[in-house]
């Protein structure tokens, strides 16, 4: 059933609730929410949440997860870590569209009490999380929340960090690295991204991870992820990832949130402009009916996520500056 699991939760039919692995056993806890529990539980191994689809367009991650249940029922991976595995917003997967009424990926605050499915979706991923992170209290946790971009990118694979006051183990650099990742952004607030939502509350080490451009099912570049393949196996295993020098990545820290405050707003550049794309200082980035202007000051920015038409009251761009290497990643 494991690699039947994603078809048949997008074609609404129920699979089976339980049942065996060669190195463990799999639990349906709920419509695209999938537990996998070793039968030998590894040294090294953390408990570890994969989230993918939580923007239904973006089909990669949804193919590479494919891949990898397909290894884990075939025996070729041995199972060795507690591991969560989640299809964020299957109606809109269903759909094929970015969400159906409302940002999924904005949503996962504890206490938000809006209306609706994806609100709803919300609710039941974080208490699914919240379950399995203490199902496995005292174990290290970590979520790694997948996603294509809707855009071209001077950095196709990139990380965003989200902000939280926990530390990032320098070893996530040096996996990311390895894993064919090409820059990391640090955010430099609160945003209730799923990814934040495990940093935030649990602690957890926990990255959106950008792997490309949106595609259809079938059309995506999975070559390009194998060493992003690698790196889910490992976790999956309870082995240690493969590691590489971080200054393989480019390093970027949040300086402003372009905010959509009204009807009346644009943003000054082509809507196929690239994420990284830098502008000089004095250019004229955006305007809005109710906040005016906004013109890069006496440092270049660059934009990454810029999408102008973000409902009312929600980012409509990330400017950002490059930063140097953490330093607790860097090696004596």
């Amino acid at each position: 059933m494991l690699s039947q699991w994603i078809d048949l939760t997008l074609a609404e039919r129920v699979p089976e609730a339980e049942g065996r692995l060669p190195f463990g056993r799999y639990r349906l806890l709920g419509p695209g929410i999938l537990e996998l529990i070793p039968s030998e539980r590894q040294a090294q191994a953390r408990a570890c949440v994969i989230s993918v689809g939580v923007h239904g367009n973006e089909t990669a991650p949804i193919e590479l997860l494919g891949e990898l249940l397909s290894r884990l029922e075939a025996g070729s991976l041995r199972l060795g870590a507690p591991t969560l595995l989640i299809l964020g917003n299957p109606p809109a997967i269903r759909a094929g569209e970015r969400f159906l009424d409302t940002n999924l990926n904005r949503l996962f605050q504890r206490g938000q009490d809006r209306h609706g499915d994806e609100p709803e979706r919300a609710r039941t991923l974080m208490a699914a999380v919240d379950a399995f992170y203490a199902r496995h209290a005292g174990s290290q946790r970590l979520h790694y929340d997948l996603h294509t971009a809707i855009r071209d990118s001077r950095f196709p694979r990139f990380a965003v960090e989200p902000h939280a006051e926990h530390h990032t183990g320098a070893e996530q650099w040096r996996w990311l690295a390895a894993a064919g990742l090409q820059a990391v952004l640090h955010q430099h607030q609160h945003s209730w991204t799923f990814s934040h939502y495990s940093k935030h509350y649990h602690g957890a080490q926990a990255f959106t991870l950008e792997l490309g451009k949106v595609a259809p099912f079938g059309h995506n570049d999975l070559v390009a992820l194998r060493p992003m393949r690698a790196l889910l196996e490992a976790l999956v295993e309870g082995r240690e990832p493969p590691g590489q020098d971080p200054d393989a990545l480019a390093f970027f820290r949040v300086e402003h949130e372009l905010m959509r405050h009204s009807r009346d707003f644009s943003l000054h550049f082509a809507d196929d402009t690239a994420n990284f794309t830098e502008f000089a200082p004095g250019s004229l980035l955006a305007s809005d009916a109710e906040a005016g202007d906004f013109r890069v000051g006496d440092t270049p920015l660059a934009v990454v996520f810029p999408n102008a038409k973000v409902e009312i009251g929600a980012r409509a761009a990330l400017l950002v500056r490059p930063s140097p290497v953490p330093e607790a990643s860097i090696q004596p």
